[in-house]
């Protein structure tokens, strides 16, 4: 937070005072399709996926979300509406919990915090827009490249099969770029 906002004592320890921390294990699911989504979550270890699963049962991944990104159904968190989306860890994680009507809360006593949340949510709406473009003009080698050299961290941690998912190719196809890069 300290890189977007400077907060006093008192506003950093309200802030910790409002979240809730929350440990789910390997393969265990934070939201699922008809959730209720009251939280938007904060990674301090480990590594999620949010994805959709459409009616032929094919995942389809959303978001990897690794420590010091925010990870939830976000349609759902901020609508109220149902979750659509299943957010399952890939390995254990450690996650500090924020709820909607505290956020709510935060933003008026505490200005700057819709000011640190308007800067990420503008951050990953261009990250989205990026991705979307990548999808739309770049080869899978070049989606491939330009993912491991802006996600360093999450490339080294995640199975092969979920990088080939979340680029929108197939993993033979994967192993095939990473074969031919070598």
């Amino acid at each position: 937070m300290s890189e977007h906002i400077h907060l006093s004592k008192q506003e950093e320890e309200e802030f910790i005072s409002v979240l809730s921390e929350k440990k789910i294990n390997k393969k265990q699911f934070l939201t699922r399709p008809g959730d209720k989504v009251d939280a938007e979550y904060y990674v301090v270890k480990g590594c999620l996926q949010s994805y959709y699963q459409d009616e032929a049962g094919n995942k389809h991944i959303i978001q990897l979300a690794v420590e010091d990104w925010w990870i939830s159904d976000f349609e759902a968190f901020f609508s109220g509406k149902k979750a659509e989306l299943y957010v399952e860890a890939i390995e254990d994680c450690l996650l500090l919990g924020l709820e909607r009507q505290t956020l709510e809360m935060l933003y008026k006593r505490i200005p700057k915090f819709e000011r640190f949340f308007r800067i990420k949510t503008t951050k990953a709406f261009v990250s989205l827009r990026s991705r979307i473009l990548s999808a739309l003009q770049k080869t899978g080698k070049q989606r491939y490249l330009d993912f491991c050299k802006d996600y360093p961290q999450i490339e080294s941690r995640v199975p092969n099969y979920i990088i080939a998912n979340y680029l929108g190719i197939k993993a033979e196809s994967l192993s095939r770029i990473r074969k031919e890069i070598s």
